[in-house]
């Protein structure tokens, strides 16, 4: 290490307020997209599916504007080191990890594609057009539509054991997993 440079932070003992906001703020705005293109994915071609559309894209770009932040603060701010658990266990939730922060950016991004093949522009909250980040192109749109689906399956499904993970921990092996994720600490 070089003298001016600094050496990375120390992993806290627990989770910031900021970040525990971060999570379950950004948990929440996934689940309401998640649930919407659900619903407008069954629905017929009208204004009331357009309106849908537009706030499915909205919480999407608010998850990406939200991950981006929370990446930063992940940065600055390392979390607290896993409980004491086999190594296959701290592999899992490492992987695990870095899949659901992968697939928060990959999942927007996707849908911000896949608008952009369509040619409806994303414009956010209904007053800030976002640039178009392709060409309207069917066949494109078509295989980007597939890819953001599947992403998302695959998101429903990570959280899914995501979520086992936190309840086993809490029931079975009685360990801090869960609470350090409901503890509002005044530091």
């Amino acid at each position: 290490m070089s003298p001016t440079s600094k050496p990375p932070p120390l992993a806290a003992s627990h989770y910031t307020r900021t970040a525990l906001a971060l999570h379950w703020v950004v948990a929440g705005i996934i689940i309401c997209a998640f649930s919407l293109g659900l619903v407008v994915s069954d629905m017929h071609f009208s204004p009331q599916k357009l309106k849908l559309v537009a706030y499915h894209k909205w919480l999407g770009i608010t998850v990406l504007a939200l991950v981006a932040l929370r990446g930063i603060w992940r940065l600055t701010h390392r979390p607290p080191a896993l409980p004491p658990m086999p190594a296959w266990q701290q592999i899992g939730a490492k992987f695990t990890h870095a899949l659901m922060y992968t697939l928060m950016f990959a999942i927007p991004f996707s849908g911000w594609l896949f608008s952009s093949a369509t040619g409806y522009q994303v414009v956010y909250l209904g007053i800030l057009p976002l640039p178009n980040l392709l060409a309207k192109n069917k066949l494109l749109a078509d295989a980007l539509g597939d890819i953001h689906a599947t992403f998302a399956w695959l998101m429903f499904y990570v959280l899914l054991l995501h979520v086992a993970a936190a309840l086993k921990h809490h029931f079975l092996d009685r360990d801090e997993t869960l609470r350090r994720m409901l503890r509002w600490r005044s530091h």
